[in-house]
């Protein structure tokens, strides 16, 4: 099973879990760590450097990070690239989080990181998209017909 990593500002990664929890319940291999406005990079690495010892060392890993270009995600990748099977996904949402955390027990990190962004892409979507995408549908079924 792959390792996650969450992590974020402030207290994006415990709020993640959090709500994770209440819909899934408690998950193997998966930590979630905050970066507070009081934390620095250099404890940061730690913290995170700390959480890969506590994972699976034969699993791979995944870290989920907030924002691209961050913190969280500049120290994610430092230490993604120290080792293979290891992969860094910014932009992190609850639907990506629950799906993927579901879906990761015979995915390669590889293989995760591609899912991961197509659920992020279809999980990003609006009131009037998604009533015109069922409008659709129903159309399209009347049409078809038998």
């Amino acid at each position: 099973m792959l390792g996650i990593i969450l992590t974020g500002h402030g207290g994006f990664a415990s709020g993640l879990a959090s709500a994770m929890k209440q819909i899934l319940g408690e998950q193997p291999q998966f930590i979630a760590i905050d970066f507070p406005e009081t934390s620095s990079t250099a404890l940061l690495t730690e913290q995170m450097e700390e959480a890969l010892s506590r994972l699976d060392a034969q699993a791979e890993v995944v870290f989920l990070t907030d924002l691209l270009g961050g913190t969280p995600f500049r120290v994610a990748s430092t230490l993604a690239m120290q080792s293979p099977g290891r992969e860094v996904i910014a932009g992190t949402n609850l639907q990506l989080l629950l799906e993927m955390v579901l879906e990761r027990d015979d995915l390669s990190s590889e293989a995760f990181r591609r899912m991961a962004l197509e659920c992020g892409h279809r999980g990003l979507t609006s009131l009037v998209d998604e009533l015109d995408r069922s409008r659709e549908e129903k159309t399209n079924a009347v049409e078809e017909g038998i």
